[in-house]
């Protein structure tokens, strides 16, 4: 707890672990799309020795798009309950 407008250490480093967990967790959707697809299109291009630079750009783009609307919602509840849970406490003492 906040004493007298300072933070502890602990206090400290206890928001940062969280935030940075928040943060691992909002990119987790689109890293393991990129991951997944990235895999995919290399396992092909290696299957079939077409080499072609815009075959893995533009099938990730949309699949990160993709990913990243579907899990708006996901990410959006992930940033208001660290703000609800952690900023909103600190601001108010």
């Amino acid at each position: 707890e906040a004493r007298g407008g300072v933070m502890s250490e602990g206090e400290i480093f206890e928001v940062l672990r969280a935030h940075l967990w928040g943060a691992a967790m909002m990119g987790l959707p689109i890293l393991a799309t990129t991951l997944v697809v990235g895999f995919v299109i290399g396992l092909l291009q290696a299957l079939t020795s077409i080499q072609e630079m815009t075959l893995t750009f533009i099938p990730k783009i949309l699949a990160v798009l993709i990913v990243f609307f579907l899990s708006l919602g996901y990410m959006t509840k992930v940033a208001l309950d660290l703000f609800n849970n952690w900023v909103i406490p600190l601001i108010a003492g």
